[in-house]
């Protein structure tokens, strides 16, 4: 039942979204970030089903489709646009073009597998409610009880990776508590006392760095562990300013695999609490 899908898309979020959603259903996911290295990888893979995005930096999705369909070993893939496009007549130029369905913006976790099987070959949505399915299991096999499920605050301003940490928490049994800003994250740390803070680093007026020093400075928050998860290239050297707060806190780099994140996370809750004053 599983497929081989390929995602052409160039914002990387939507793109590590739509990949773990996918594999955490059996499927295998074939990433492009842009419309040309797509072409090829259509060439290369011959994938059960092509998703793609419209708008590219190099060529776009409606170029994109034109080219498969020139070649004949990919005509009959099924190819399905991913779009925010939302006027009136975008459906039918879509059709025209060559696609055979599409998927709106902004992504849904919730039903992202179940639309796109829809477009596979026999429809794998069918056969799945056939068969009654499952969601996916948690990445561990046992999840933990009720008393020791983590409150885990989430701090980014980019929807798409809250929504990509969500899924990944939550199906590991964390109850996930988001913030969008340094100010609603204090707040909200403040009311909630998360066993966990997981913050992006670049977000608006005020970073990630500013955040991890005023729960540094909060007697009744500093000793709460702190991860980053960021696509920035820059961390925590030794000898930067905030290393010498002694504050509990992890870097890790975007993209990572779910599993390696729930590690690191699971570590940082079992670690023992460090009294920073």
């Amino acid at each position: 039942m599983a497929g081989r899908i390929l995602i052409i898309e160039d914002n990387a979020a939507n793109l590590e979204l739509m990949v773990y959603l996918l594999e955490a259903y059996g499927h295998t996911a074939i990433a492009a970030a842009d419309g040309r290295t797509g072409v090829g990888r259509a060439c290369e893979e011959a994938p059960d089903l092509i998703l793609c995005d419209i708008q590219l930096p190099d060529i776009d999705g409606y170029e994109v489709i034109r080219q498969l369909k020139d070649i004949p070993a990919l005509r009959g893939i099924p190819r399905v646009a991913v779009t925010a496009m939302a006027m009136v007549g975008d459906r039918d130029k879509l059709l025209a073009a060559g696609f055979d369905g599409y998927i709106g913006k902004p992504i849904q976790p919730e039903t992202l597998v179940q639309e796109v099987e829809a477009f596979m070959p026999g429809n794998l949505a069918s056969q799945r409610a056939a068969v009654a399915v499952s969601p996916p299991a948690a990445i561990w096999q046992e999840r933990p009880s009720e008393r020791d499920l983590a409150t885990i605050l989430l701090v980014d301003d980019t929807a798409a990776n809250i929504d990509l940490g969500r899924t990944i928490l939550e199906s590991a049994g964390y109850k996930v508590i988001v913030a969008g800003d340094v100010g609603s994250a204090l707040e909200v740390a403040r009311l909630t006392r998360p066993n966990l803070i997981l913050s992006d680093v670049d977000m608006p007026r005020r970073d990630g760095y500013d955040l991890l020093k005023s729960l540094s400075e909060d007697a009744g928050l500093r000793s709460i562990p702190f991860v980053f998860l960021s696509s920035t290239s820059s961390v925590l050297k030794l000898g930067h300013p905030l290393q010498r707060l002694g504050f509990p806190v992890k870097f890790l780099v975007r993209p990572i695999d779910p599993q390696s994140l729930l590690a690191e996370i699971q570590s940082s809750l079992h670690e023992p609490a460090r009294d920073p004053s």
